[in-house]
């Protein structure tokens, strides 16, 4: 809902739907260019389905169940694409190591550059801790560990 004096709902696909009036301007005007952005947007539908859609600077947007932008998104895009299921996602716990794993395919340092958040229908945002995500990226590099000691065992 937007919030204000007329706190009205507002459809997720109005949010992201291009809106020329407010994109065409800017590239008329001399030396202006369009806006050179793109986003990830998360919403909600009014019977409570979760909405991601990508908007890019063209005014195109796509609805997602998982995606990523910005530097790497291919490799993270590739790696989501292998494992991502509705099993893979199914609980908040297993969604989340998800999401941690496929940041790890690009991230050096471990945990302390990944920043994680929840969203839920009429809920706070729920913001990671640094401590919480370290805790995560233990778990997900025993995992791996131990699966890679059962490969090693079974050649």
């Amino acid at each position: 809902k937007l919030g204000g004096f007329h706190a009205t709902s507002l459809d997720l696909l109005t949010v992201v739907s291009p809106k020329p009036s407010l994109g065409d301007p800017q590239t008329q005007i001399n030396g202006r260019r369009p806006f050179g952005i793109s986003a990830l947007i998360v919403g909600f539908d009014d019977d409570g389905s979760p909405r991601l859609y990508q908007t890019d600077p063209s005014g195109t947007y796509h609805s997602w169940k998982a995606n990523v932008i910005g530097r790497n998104a291919k490799t993270v895009r590739e790696f989501l694409e292998k494992n991502y299921t509705e099993e893979a996602i199914a609980t908040d716990k297993e969604a989340i190591k998800l999401a941690i794993r496929a940041l790890l395919e690009v991230v050096q340092s471990g945990g302390k550059n990944i920043e994680l958040a929840i969203i839920r229908r009429n809920q706070p945002l729920q913001i990671f801790s640094a401590k919480d995500i370290e805790s995560q990226v233990a778990e997900i590099e025993k995992e791996k560990e131990e699966s890679e000691k059962k490969k090693k065992k079974s050649i």
